[in-house]
């Protein structure tokens, strides 16, 4: 199992090793304008192993979301007793908030701004996006235990998140200060997560 343990981890520091090369490049000359083979070559790999790891040029980019695609799942299914699902939800979004986790769209490091800047940039990972998003909805609503209801919440949860961490990026990259947002940010996420809650009394 450590032989496992040992191999899993290099095998995850060879993926966000290349992801990070190939978004330095991206960063650096535009998406577009870095071929497959500069990544590789500059990542010290083959074409071939770099599409073994990536099977598309986008997932280089996504690569940095990966450990948050199934992060609501693991809110729903990691809460503690006694507390409902909205709740765990709602401070697990307002923690983030106040860490100012680039995830919640509230952090102006320039080189996270240059990140965003780069992935809601570029139509191709805009539409790369929502397959991430779609796996994030199936994740969490196998968490809720399946079934139809529980995919319509999971959409609705995952939107809710998506276009609030939307709304502080769009504020931030306009020029305004985190600890200027910081304040609407937190009434907008209760409100949300409020109205979710109402919405979906059976996880409030």
């Amino acid at each position: 199992m450590g032989e496992m343990g040992l191999r899993e981890r290099k095998r995850q520091r060879m993926y966000q090793a290349v992801s990070e090369t190939a978004i330095g490049l991206f960063l650096e000359k535009g998406f577009d304008a870095v071929s497959v083979a500069e990544i590789a070559a500059a990542a010290e790999i083959s074409k071939p192993t770099l599409f073994r790891y990536f099977p598309a040029k986008e997932d280089l980019v996504l690569y940095r979301f990966a450990d948050h695609e199934d992060e609501a799942a693991r809110v729903v299914a990691g809460r503690a007793e006694g507390e409902s699902v909205i709740g765990a939800l709602r401070a697990h979004f307002l923690d983030g908030l106040r860490r100012r986790d680039p995830v919640t769209g509230l952090n102006d490091h320039p080189a996270v701004h240059a990140f965003h800047r780069l992935l809601y940039g570029t139509p191709s990972l805009v539409a790369r996006l929502y397959g991430y998003l779609e796996r994030s909805e199936a994740a969490l609503a196998e968490a809720l235990g399946g079934g139809l209801d529980a995919r319509l919440a999971a959409g609705q949860i995952v939107a809710v998140r998506r276009i609030l961490a939307e709304e502080n990026w769009r504020r931030i990259a306009a020029g305004e200060g985190v600890d200027e947002v910081y304040g609407d940010a937190v009434a907008a996420a209760e409100r949300a997560f409020e109205r979710l809650g109402r919405g979906l009394p059976g996880l409030a």
